[in-house]
């Protein structure tokens, strides 16, 4: 029963020692001196914020893209014991002792370490030679720009990593395809692929340009199995369904748990609040959750209210009202109603406290039990502090006169009736029978009589009332509106039930704190979708960065971007390409496209230059990093932000695959003597030596060490529009 111990147990493996040396060369290259400079380099300024208010657990938002980049960052903070105590105020400033520079840049050089042997094994699952996957890894080892990009806290090395990822799982799983349909290493990388596309997309959203590209792809190669009888009916559905579960249910899923994750770890109120609703600043600890915590959910007659914009862009702003009223005559010479102000103020203030009345009766307490306020009722708002109730008539505003002018009334004894009376509408309602609630409901105010709209119109025209309005925020009745926006959306931030019907006794509870304990907890979800609004809605102000650059000039590389300057010597790091690998890619893509026009015309004229192997393989192989750069590359001409050299790189690093395939190719097919086959080899050999060499020489500038002298800094400036900084003697 014991026999097999007779024998000894033996384990083989294969281990491919290209890939070996490839990863020993890649983590050479990528950590080498990776805690210098000890100082933050470009980028680092602005990531490095997010990483220290992930320490501290306090709630941000970043418009540049989702958060699992950020996390993943943050991650090497935490492992190196980082309490996020850094104040990250300007590019240069030398790092505290408590800042972990090595482990805060690991996981970056990491990632671009590993994608010199991913460049390896893409090209030999694309079917081309170990001598054009060796080639291919070695340019992506020695491309400058890639290592710069990746030895800082930076993201981009982290995405192009994902991607790379993507790609060759689904070129191993594609290759699969062909024999061994459904078994486990066919499972694990289909589902690896879509781990991989989520995740790059999780990172930055330029990884959704790939994830695109492979859903094409898959696509395209799952309407070729449709058109293949030896799959059944039963046989196509379940293809389907397998990889409808790996490349879109699976990505979705985990997209969302990069948000679970994230605001699970940011619990806290921070600076960001201010741009969320009121309803998920409740739902963080401390910042407006103190102030609200306790109050009653649903709105009463009586109830003593504040009233938020939802907008709340470029600064949140409360309905307010105060004694002064608006003049008899403006600057331009019309004229206004003399009626109390009404404004949007930036700022919490006693002013900005309203009662809901009942039209019909004349409490401002409320009763026992309460009477709730639903979607379609009547009220009447009633300012706390000087007790006059919310007015709109056919006034022009002050700075917007095409729409009526909102005031509180005052009763001057003249033919100017107070018109009152507003119709609360729930926006977000599930029921025409909703009640109005606490943060949770966004509301707008119809006027009964004109139906114009209560709305914040400072917003939109961005200009403030002048002296005599306190530069406050204008107040307006959109009588004309027929649509929705935030402007014209309110809800209810802070709330008590008024108990007081003498007027001192009311001002003392305005004051005073609230007692009633209510749960404003938000789901997952609704947080989650106002949070992905925001950060595809957000637009910080674009202005004109010193080193910002065009898609155009990201081809020849006609700009740089200097990272970091020692504050002494002439050390320096710039993001700067390796010339000759820039120039050889494109040289590459042009041929590519050419020799495939060629191709395509000749063999419509049923003339076959190469076999059909061959052509299957120049076909595929080409197609998918030509399609990969355009994919990467292509949409930022119609995008309106700044733009860096960076955003480049995912497209150059397909560019960078496609020069071995292009070599192989005209190696195979063109040189067809002895004579020039061993020509073209010694060209190769020659034109990789001046790979090398360049890359040799920008070194300095790659890594920040050695110093330059002022005469070695001009001697690197190989073009004009690059600026290398010098020191003035």
């Amino acid at each position: 029963m014991l026999g097999f111990l007779k024998n000894p147990v033996v384990v083989t493996a294969e281990i491919n020692m290209n890939l070996v040396a490839l990863t020993v060369m890649g983590l050479i290259s990528r950590l080498w001196g990776l805690s210098y400079p000890r100082a933050v380099v470009f980028d680092e300024v602005y990531y490095g914020q997010f990483v220290s208010l992930y320490m501290k657990r306090i709630f941000f938002v970043d418009d540049s893209g989702p958060p699992f980049g950020h996390m993943l960052l943050a991650l090497g903070g935490y492992l190196g014991g980082f309490d996020g105590n850094f104040l990250w105020n300007r590019i240069g400033a030398e790092y505290s002792m408590n800042v972990p520079v090595w482990s805060l840049r690991l996981l970056p050089a990491l990632t671009g370490a590993l994608c010199v042997p991913l460049a390896y094994q893409i090209l030999v699952e694309l079917q081309f030679s170990h001598c054009a996957a060796l080639g291919a890894a070695l340019l992506i080892l020695l491309e400058n720009s890639l290592i710069t990009q990746s030895r800082f806290m930076l993201l981009e090395s982290i995405l192009i990593f994902f991607i790379l990822l993507a790609v060759l799982s689904y070129l191993k799983f594609y290759n699969l395809q062909r024999h061994s349909s459904f078994s486990g290493s066919w499972w694990f990388w289909l589902l690896l692929t879509g781990v991989a596309c989520s995740c790059a997309v999780g990172v930055k959203y330029m990884g959704l340009f790939t994830y695109m590209l492979l859903l094409a792809i898959a696509g395209l190669h799952f309407w070729h199995m449709i058109g293949d009888q030896n799959f059944s009916n039963v046989s196509l559905m379940c293809h389907f369904l397998a990889r409808g579960l790996a490349l879109i249910i699976i990505p979705v899923a985990m997209y969302l748990s990069f948000f679970y994750v994230h605001l699970t770890l940011l619990y806290r109120s921070g600076p960001h609040d201010q741009i969320m609703t009121s309803a998920f600043q409740a739902s963080l600890e401390g910042g407006l959750a103190r102030i609200t915590q306790g109050q009653p959910l649903e709105v009463a007659y009586g109830s003593q209210i504040t009233l938020r914009n939802v907008l709340g862009k470029p600064m949140q702003c409360w309905l307010h009202s105060h004694t002064n009223t608006y003049p008899i005559r403006y600057e331009n010479g019309r004229g206004s109603s003399h009626q109390q102000q009404v404004t949007c103020y930036p700022f919490k203030d006693v002013n900005n406290w309203w009662i809901v009345k009942d039209p019909g009766m004349q409490q401002l307490v409320v009763s026992n039990p309460p009477r709730p306020v639903r979607h379609g009722h009547i009220v009447q708002l009633v300012h706390g502090i000087t007790t006059r109730y919310l007015n709109t008539h056919d006034v022009a505003a002050p700075l917007s006169p095409h729409s009526q002018e909102v005031s509180c009334y005052i009763d001057y004894n003249i033919s100017m009736p107070a018109q009152n009376l507003w119709r609360v509408e729930i926006v977000n309602r599930e029921s025409d029978t909703d009640v109005w609630k606490t943060i949770l409901s966004e509301v707008r105010f119809v006027h009964v009589n004109t139906s114009a709209v209560l709305k914040a119109s400072g917003f939109l025209s961005g200009a403030s009332l002048p002296e005599w309005g306190y530069r406050q925020l204008e107040v307006v009745g959109e009588k004309l509106s027929k649509g929705y926006h935030q402007s014209m959306v309110w809800n209810v931030e802070e709330h008590r039930y008024g108990k007081s019907q003498e007027q001192k006794e009311r001002e003392v509870e305005l004051h005073s704190p609230t007692q009633m304990d209510i749960s404003k907890n938000l789901s997952f979800m609704a947080k989650f979708t106002e949070l992905q609004w925001k950060i595809l809605t957000l637009k910080n102000e674009d202005t004109e960065h010193k080193y910002s650059s065009s898609a155009l000039d990201w081809i020849t590389m006609d700009t740089n971007i200097a990272y970091w300057l020692h504050p002494t010597s002439g050390a320096q790091i710039h993001l700067l390409g390796n010339v000759v690998i820039w120039a050889s890619a494109n040289v590459a893509a042009l041929i590519y496209m050419c020799l495939s026009l060629w191709y395509l015309i000749r063999r419509r004229r049923k003339i076959y230059d190469i076999p059909e192997d061959a052509w299957q393989l120049w076909a595929s192989g080409g197609g998918s990093c030509v399609g990969g750069w355009a994919a990467n590359y292509l949409p930022f001409f119609l995008m309106e932000k700044t733009l860096f050299l960076y955003h480049y790189l995912p497209a150059l690093t397909f560019q960078i695959l496609l020069i071995p395939i292009v070599l192989q190719h005209l190696g195979n097919h063109f040189c067809r003597s002895l004579l020039l086959k061993s020509m073209f080899s010694a060209l190769i050999v020659a034109w990789f030596s001046s790979v090398y060499l360049v890359y040799c020489t920008f070194s300095p500038v790659t890594y920040g060490e050695p110093s330059l002298s002022v005469t070695e800094l001009k001697d690197l400036r190989w073009r004009d529009s690059w600026n290398i900084l010098i020191r003035k003697p």
